[in-house]
């Protein structure tokens, strides 16, 4: 084991994340991309990219907002326009930006929320073209990551040839860190808790939404910045996978598998699990078993110098799990950068990456995830585990079991010993009995032919 995680304090005894080196890298290496580009600045609107230059943040619920934006010249220091008097915090407590010149005060449109004819998107166009003219790069191309269409228009009227920046972005975050990786393990440590949390938790009558509430409040009390989202399906919504969590109560022999995806310090984790609720049918352990398999042997291949197109060609097409074509069946077999997002380069999916493999590195840190449904029409098994790719192979750093199929809820018994975890519950005459002593019997169906149902 060479990735450790800390506690979550700072203290004078013991190294820890050095944050002032997390900055200084992560600003170097998206310098490094720009300077390898065509373009002369870099504009960048989306969050994570704002976070990853800037080392700012103003609470996840600017995440979807567009509401603060960044411009890194070539050969220069960031300039941060940011969302009203938060300009002003960042000029206190953040010395590294520079102080008032470089963090300064300038809303967006809010997605649209300002009218257009308040002329904000020309005002923040013009003042993006200040700095492109104040370096000398109003005629080289401006790389920008997402922005609201009308900035766009007005840049473009000034002259300003756009590029795609999302892809330097992602190029300089594929390669992680010594600290974003320690980040991103104790992330993953606190989903390693909220699920042994949630394995005690689960039993009949408790609802989906309450598990997205249980797994919520240990992630925040353990210190997580944002729960992005608890995915949390039961039963019969297991196959397809629906994506979203109801309010569904757990029952006797459910299914329930879970993507619990939070961040501390920015730091995203994309983490399922499986259980079963009291016993699992023998379809269950089936799927989960093929599951697992499938995951594991794309685990075997990982190391510097294999391609996602090495890893996916192990996994089923998607005809063979009920899926007409590869984008139906998109994000069930598959593979993703974690990193300030919880989807980032690289992606492992028989969709796209044969025809356009790429390399693993030493550094990359991603998540890979399968999905089988069970042959019982309505089961199903999802399991996903984080990896750290190491110079001879990958480390994982999502630790809760997951071997095999765990059983949640409390263990029954009968008046002969305790009830199999293994049992059909569509029908208890084909369920065997299991006696104080280990053994079972046959299954009562078998007894059918005879008319002796008491064995």
């Amino acid at each position: 084991m060479t990735i450790h995680t800390n506690g979550v304090m700072a203290v004078d005894w013991e190294a820890r994340v050095d944050f002032e080196r997390l900055r200084t890298q992560r600003l170097d290496r998206i310098k490094a991309q720009l300077r390898q580009s065509e373009a002369g600045a870099l504009l960048c609107f989306d969050m994570t990219n704002v976070r990853y230059i800037t080392a700012t943040h103003i609470g996840t619920w600017a995440q979807d907002k567009m509401s603060r934006f960044t411009l890194l010249p070539q050969d220069a220091e960031p300039i941060l326009w940011d969302f009203g008097s938060a300009a002003k915090h960042h000029q206190l407590y953040a010395p590294w930006m520079g102080g008032a010149e470089r963090s300064r005060a300038d809303p967006t449109l809010l997605r649209g929320a300002i009218a257009p004819e308040t002329g904000r998107a020309d005002a923040v166009a013009g003042k993006i073209y200040a700095e492109l003219v104040k370096h000398g790069l109003q005629n080289e191309p401006l790389a920008i990551d997402i922005v609201e269409l009308p900035i766009l228009f007005a840049l473009q009227a000034k002259g300003v040839t756009i590029i795609d920046g999302q892809q330097l972005m992602q190029n300089a975050r594929i390669i992680k860190t010594a600290d974003e990786i320690t980040l991103l393990a104790m992330a993953a440590a606190m989903v390693d808790a909220a699920y042994d949390e949630l394995y005690r938790a689960m039993k009949p009558g408790f609802r989906e939404n309450d598990c997205v509430a249980l797994v919520s409040k240990v992630l925040y009390e353990l210190g997580s910045e944002h729960v992005e989202g608890v995915n949390a399906i039961s039963g019969e919504r297991c196959s397809p996978h629906p994506h979203v969590f109801s309010d569904r109560m757990l029952r006797p022999g459910d299914p329930a598998y879970f993507d619990i995806l939070h961040s501390y310090m920015g730091y995203r984790t994309c983490y399922y699990r499986t259980f079963v609720v009291g016993s699992a049918s023998q379809a269950q352990v089936d799927a989960y078993k093929r599951c697992r398999d499938y995951l594991d042997h794309a685990i075997s291949l990982i190391k510097p110098g294999v391609t996602t197109a090495d890893v996916v060609s192990i996994w089923p097409k998607a005809e063979e799990f009920g899926f007409p074509d590869e984008e139906a069946a998109f994000a069930l077999q598959y593979g993703h950068g974690i990193g300030l997002a919880i989807w980032e380069k690289p992606v492992f999916s028989r969709m796209v990456s044969f025809a356009h493999p790429e390399v693993i590195k030493e550094g990359m840190v991603f998540a890979l995830e399968t999905f089988w449904p069970a042959a019982d029409g309505w089961s199903a098994a999802r399991i996903e585990e984080e990896l750290v790719v190491t110079a001879d192979g990958c480390e994982v750093i999502s630790r809760f079991p997951a071997e095999e199929l765990m059983v949640a809820g409390h263990r029954y018994y009968t008046a002969t010993g305790p009830l199999s975890t293994v049992r059909d519950t569509q029908s208890n005459y084909n369920n065997p009995r299991i006696f104080p002593d280990g053994h079972q019997d046959a299954k009562r169906s078998d007894y059918a032919s005879t008319g002796n149902v008491t064995g």
